[in-house]
């Protein structure tokens, strides 16, 4: 009994040891092959694809930060300033960053950023909440300098600062519908800024960083330097625009008129000296400002231009030899296709130096009469009228023209008086500076033209002057 207990003792042993020599080689095994896979995870990842981790890591720490460059000036003629880029904050937030530092709270320091940016607490958070796991939200937008560096003070995980500039026009309303604005990103919308947005803007530079955890910048990978705005000198004369200004807001309001335009052109270059509008708008500050009052009157409203075309009807009539410059014509009131063509005096009989004074209706219709129907429409064209000035502006009309064949007698009657067409201002005083040059029309231009542009003849010298001698007497 007891040979038979002492075998069966040690046959238990013997199992025993085999069992914990299996489970130690398991053991063993299973280290061995974790080691095999990682040794083989580490040489994949340094030696045959380096460049996965190297990309996983730069997405994590690498920011593309955008430089800014500023928006190019707009000045008068003398390099007065007329629209100039000033240097402000926009304040944005990165949720996610916010978000894992516990959020937008109660501390004083948030409830400085609240006073400082003017936005309830309650709704600072809710901007925040709304996208927690973003990177980017503008909180406000052309912040000035001084609150932007008190909320860099702050210290505040997730909330940082970019530099952007925000448009000021020095002249305000004097020369708001020629100049215009931009919107918050500094986009021309209006007038010249609109026109000249291309040649205004620039092209923002680009820096590439490396980041912390903690956002701060421990190294500068590249760069790429931006593309500075180009500067736009008018022809303008800010002087000049001031007291066209003014003299037209007084004008609008001694005649009770809804509104008024008024365009000053210098004769010998073609420049635009002054370009104004009333009522005007403040540019600075457009809040409740209707659309309606933006726009520029001198090139997109048409109207018709009655006694204006008068002094072009006797330089046609002269120039195809209807009459002499010392004719006398009778200015009785008559009737044509049944209708009076009378004026607001009775004049008995005028010389042409008097159907310009006296603006006479019967005068200037006897000699549209007295030629082709061609001949008036021929005139109006050569000085302008249903073309486009081609200034460059956004939003110029051409006004209407008429393009018919055949003209009844009171169709050519009141042709000669400005009815049966329409034009913007700015053709009007296109007309007159070709008048005032003698027979030369040159392009306009808003622009600072040198040297001059010669220009093209379009009647005879002699002739215009003796219509202008006429006119004088006006």
């Amino acid at each position: 009994m007891s040979g038979a207990g002492k075998t069966l003792k040690l046959k238990k042993q013997e199992d025993k040891a085999s069992f914990v020599s299996w489970r130690f080689a398991l053991l063993c095994g299973c280290i061995l092959l974790a080691l095999g896979g990682l040794l083989s995870r580490v040489a994949w990842l340094q030696v045959i694809n380096p460049d996965k981790l190297v990309k996983e890591g730069d997405l994590r720490s690498l920011r593309v930060q955008s430089v800014p460059t500023a928006r190019g000036m707009i000045s008068d003629r003398a390099g007065r300033p007329l629209a100039v880029s000033v240097p402000v904050n926009a304040i944005w937030a990165d949720p996610k960053e916010l978000t894992e530092h516990g959020g937008v709270s109660l501390d004083s320091r948030w409830k400085a950023l609240s006073d400082a940016l003017s936005i309830p607490l309650d709704q600072l958070a809710a901007r925040v909440n709304a996208n927690p796991k973003g990177r980017f939200i503008y909180l406000a937008r052309q912040v000035n300098p001084a609150i932007g560096e008190y909320v860099k003070k702050l210290k505040l995980p997730g909330i940082y600062l970019r530099e952007e500039s925000r448009r000021y026009y020095p002249a305000g309303q004097v020369t708001a519908h020629l100049i215009g604005f931009t919107n918050i990103d500094g986009q021309g919308i209006e007038g010249i800024e609109k026109s000249f947005d291309k040649w205004l803007t620039g092209a923002p530079g680009e820096r590439t960083v490396r980041k912390d955890r903690n956002g701060r910048v421990i190294e500068d990978i590249s760069s790429v330097d931006s593309r500075a705005a180009h500067n736009l000198t008018l022809s303008i004369d800010e002087r000049l625009q001031a007291l066209v200004y003014r003299e037209l807001n007084n004008a609008v309001a001694f005649n009770k008129a809804e509104s008024g335009t008024a365009v000053l052109v210098d004769v010998n270059t073609g420049e635009v000296l002054a370009m104004a509008n009333s009522p005007a708008y403040n540019p600075n500050n457009l809040s409740n400002t209707p659309k309606d009052v933006m726009r520029n009157r001198a090139i997109t409203d048409i109207f018709e231009p009655g006694s204006t075309v008068k002094p072009m009807v006797v330089m046609t009539a002269l120039q195809r030899g209807v009459v002499k410059e010392n004719s006398v014509l009778n200015t009785v009131p008559y009737r044509v296709n049944g209708h009076e063509i009378k004026d607001v005096a009775r004049y008995n009989e005028l010389t042409l130096t008097g159907v310009l004074q006296k603006s006479s209706n019967v005068g200037v219709s006897r000699l549209a009469l007295a030629m082709p129907s061609s001949a008036l429409v021929d005139t109006y064209a050569r000085f302008g009228l249903g073309k486009p000035t081609n200034l460059g502006l956004v939003g110029e009309s051409s006004g209407l023209y008429p393009q018919k064949q055949r003209w009844s007698d009171i169709e050519r009657a009141t042709f000669s008086f400005g009815y049966g067409l329409m034009v913007t201002p700015l053709q009007l005083a296109r007309v007159y500076a070709t008048i005032g040059s003698y027979g030369i029309n040159r392009p306009l231009s808003i622009t600072k033209v040198d040297p001059p542009v010669a220009g093209g003849r379009v009647f005879q010298e002699d002739l215009v002057k003796t219509v202008m001698h006429m006119m004088e007497s006006v």
